[in-house]
């Protein structure tokens, strides 16, 4: 299942893994650290070179509490980092954004991936989208990220999910957007409890029945954090091994902050289900 990414094939049938590149100053993990554009290459070199298939730009954080930023500012946050990523890297660049301005613009600057954590739900961005031509990745949300964690609520949490992604799907498709070009990801720690992640993870192989790859970005969250009582930078082990569940259940990118780490466990995850 090989998917075209602005003219970059990647297979999609063994599990790949996407490197966060945030450029923010207040994002939960790394905020700061990589905002300015010769930082942000050279920490994108080394998850290349540390084996990232993917490079997810992000210029406005969606950590829960989180403010929205000006499409201009977002814009100058962005825009060098992809422009300096696509001159110096061989990889697919994909940004994680909901601004339809942000989105025209960095595909035209060589992104070959739209990451949205809203789902294309912004006015005008199932339309932007499909124009840009390159794959979407749609996310389940419930809120928005100042407010997803306030006493989110399901009836099932699977079930709602896959519903509001067949929804999404349809909507996006109705635009333009074509069925080949459209990657899920049902949003860990997006308006879900530490109760609804565990039971996500645990059913994730039924959303293969929606028929399209899913990403999924479980890396260091706070789930992770209940869970082992660790804080936000003590949770390789536990991100490893929810990174490995998911590729055992069949995810296709794993969106994380330790890629090597991560592509060594995905290498062992690969060796076995190719034995069975």
């Amino acid at each position: 299942m090989k998917m075209n990414f602005a003219g970059r094939s990647v297979d999609l049938s063994r599990c790949q893994v996407m490197g966060i590149l945030n450029v923010t100053p207040d994002s939960f993990s790394d905020g700061g650290r990589f905002n300015t554009a010769d930082a942000a290459l050279v920490r994108a070199r080394t998850m290349v070179e540390d084996g990232a298939s993917f490079i997810d730009v992000g210029g406005e954080s969606t950590r829960p509490g989180a403010a929205p930023v000006s499409t201009q500012e977002e814009l100058d946050r962005v825009c060098p980092v992809v422009e300096a990523i696509a001159r110096e890297l061989d990889t697919v660049i994909s940004v994680d954004t909901s601004n339809p301005v942000v989105m025209a613009e960095v595909v035209s600057l060589g992104a070959g991936l739209i990451n949205d954590v809203r789902a294309l739900q912004r006015e005008g961005a199932p339309e932007v989208a499909a124009k840009a031509g390159v794959p979407v990745c749609i996310m389940h949300i419930q809120g928005e990220p100042d407010t997803m964690q306030d006493n989110p609520r399901y009836h099932n949490v699977r079930r709602d999910v896959s519903s509001f992604l067949t929804e999404r799907m349809r909507v996006v498709e109705k635009a333009g957007v074509r069925p080949e070009n459209i990657i899920l990801d049902p949003g860990f720690g997006f308006g879900k409890n530490v109760e609804h992640n565990i039971q996500l993870l645990a059913t994730l192989e039924q959303l293969h029945l929606l028929g399209h790859p899913l990403l999924i970005g479980v890396s260091r969250k706070s789930m992770l954090g209940a869970i082992t009582g660790r804080d936000v930078n003590e949770r390789l082990p536990a991100s490893l091994a929810a990174a490995t569940i998911s590729a055992m259940k069949g995810a296709s990118i794993l969106r994380v902050h330790d890629v090597r780490e991560t592509v060594d466990a995905v290498k062992v995850v690969t060796a076995v289900k190719e034995a069975i």
